[in-house]
């Protein structure tokens, strides 16, 4: 019989269900195990019930869901029971600075010690420029999570994602669906903040050779990223305005980018933000982090490789465009 490897996913969303998906199709060609995943989150099942009634996945690939509050440890533990590889997506948008906290720095730390305690390898999500002395909560938590994992876990692989587009994502739709709205699209400081999106099947792709081929690879080869940051970025830099214009352009409508000061963001998020989350929520922080570029490094800090370098390793493909995908699913 064949030994079977248990993959957890920590966070059953948009991302989520796309890593489980790639996992569970990786070839048999990686070795002598069977892989099987289990989704958890608070509320697993509905992406459980739609990876298999869109896949049809066996129950031997895709294990039941398993309920979790990455903010008790308690329920962590048997969640984690047996897994070789824990793949923990924590992390939220919306919220105060103490839920930030709460979730993406002390959940992210819960989640790394389960892992640990079951043994398993650890592959943390983050974000690109996630920065521990950052003033702004989510960057700020990312970046001293990002910490606390190596200390917890140094073999662990953390990935630093910037935008990620792909269908169900929530930029993309939802600058479509306001463009059905709005009578102009806006943009703050001249929309001139560079971004690079970065496709989630790729990102799918690169968790599933990771999973893979840990416990496989020698420590020395070009393969093991034990201890590294994956900056996660797509092959084009676009400016915010760009992307507009793309938006735009893959819906065939025709609106004006219209610019707004940075002071009038902070007042329409100081608003919104306290409103419950809907189509236009906008939040002080989230327009303080359009003055700031979100995109790979360059070059390179030590420990730290490229998507693209990466992937590399494992495969010829290249990544994916956002004229090439983003056209396939807004409308």
């Amino acid at each position: 019989m064949p030994a079977i490897r248990k993959v957890v996913v920590c966070g059953a969303g948009f991302l989520g269900r796309h890593i489980a998906k790639a996992v569970i199709s990786s070839p048999k060609s990686i070795g002598d195990s069977d892989v099987q995943v289990q989704v958890s989150s608070r509320r697993p099942r509905k992406v459980w019930e739609s990876l298999v009634a869109e896949e049809k996945l066996s129950t031997h690939s895709l294990l039941p869901p398993v309920p979790i509050d990455i903010t008790d440890p308690a329920t962590l533990d048997p969640a984690l029971q047996h897994a070789e590889i824990v793949i923990s997506l924590v992390g939220i948008m919306h919220g105060s600075p103490q839920d930030f906290e709460n979730v993406q720095l002390k959940g992210a730390e819960n989640v790394a010690r389960a892992a640990k305690t079951a043994g398993a390898k650890l592959i943390h999500f983050s974000a690109i420029g996630a920065d521990p002395s950052s003033n702004i909560p989510y960057v700020r938590t990312k970046g001293l999570a990002e910490q606390s994992i190596f200390a917890i876990s140094p073999d662990a692989i953390i990935i630093r994602p910037s935008l990620v587009f792909g269908p169900e994502d929530d930029f993309f739709n939802r600058f479509a669906r306001l463009s059905k709205i709005l009578p102009f699209l806006p943009v703050f400081g001249g929309g001139t903040s560079l971004f690079q999106p970065v496709y989630v099947g790729d990102i799918a792709r690169l968790v599933s050779h990771l999973s893979c081929n840990v416990g496989r690879i020698n420590t020395t080869s070009s393969c093991d990223f034990s201890g590294k940051v994956i900056e996660a970025g797509g092959p084009g830099v676009f400016s915010y305005k760009q992307l507009m214009q793309i938006i735009l352009e893959a819906t065939g409508r025709r609106r004006p980018i219209i610019s707004l000061p940075f002071f009038m963001g902070m007042i329409q998020g100081a608003v919104l933000e306290k409103l419950p989350v809907n189509l236009f929520t906008v939040t002080r922080a989230q327009v303080a982090q359009l003055k700031d570029d979100n995109i790979v490094s360059c070059p390179m800090p030590p420990n730290h490789v490229s998507l693209e370098d990466a992937l590399s390793r494992f495969s010829s493909a290249p990544l994916h465009a956002v004229r090439e995908i983003v056209p396939t699913y807004i409308h």
